[in-house]
């Protein structure tokens, strides 16, 4: 009798030996999955990145070479920056750009802009001009730099 509990308990715990090892193997197969996905996961999100950064100097290139309107080589190089949260960051590296930003940022564009009257289009048109005349070189000297933009990383 004394024998038969042994072995039932020796069997128990070889049983409960190989669950506790099954799930041992599970987790490390699980963990093992999560950290692959994360990989990719990053990896994904630094291939965006660096393809924005990309469109940001392709952008600033246009622009000095006069194959991009400045005003809307502004605004897209603004709003890839915000996509890249780096808007902060760059502000007071690129002021001229930001100043011209400030002002255009909120004018309509396609449909929005063809709603609005012709008085207002041009109002908005003088006010955009005006600023681009005044910040023109300045912009572009910083358009020259954003060609070969690289971020700093903290």
């Amino acid at each position: 009798m004394e024998i038969t509990l042994i072995v039932i308990g020796m069997l128990i715990v070889a049983g409960l030996s190989m669950y506790a090892t099954m799930l041992l193997l599970r987790l490390k197969k699980q963990t093992a999955a999560n950290k692959a996905a994360l990989h990719a996961q990053q990896q994904a999100l630094e291939q965006k990145r660096q393809e924005l950064l990309g469109d940001i100097r392709y952008i600033a290139a246009a622009m000095t070479e006069d194959r991009c309107e400045i005003s809307e080589g502004v605004y897209r190089i603004a709003k890839l920056f915000e996509l890249l949260s780096l808007t902060a960051r760059v502000e007071g590296e690129f002021p001229a750009l930001y100043q011209h930003f400030a002002v255009i940022k909120s004018h309509p564009i396609r449909d929005a802009r063809a709603q609005l009257q012709k008085q207002e289009r041009m109002r908005l048109d003088l006010q955009r001009l005006k600023s681009e005349a005044a910040l023109q070189d300045s912009i572009l000297l910083e358009a020259k730099r954003l060609a070969q933009f690289e971020p700093v990383t903290h």
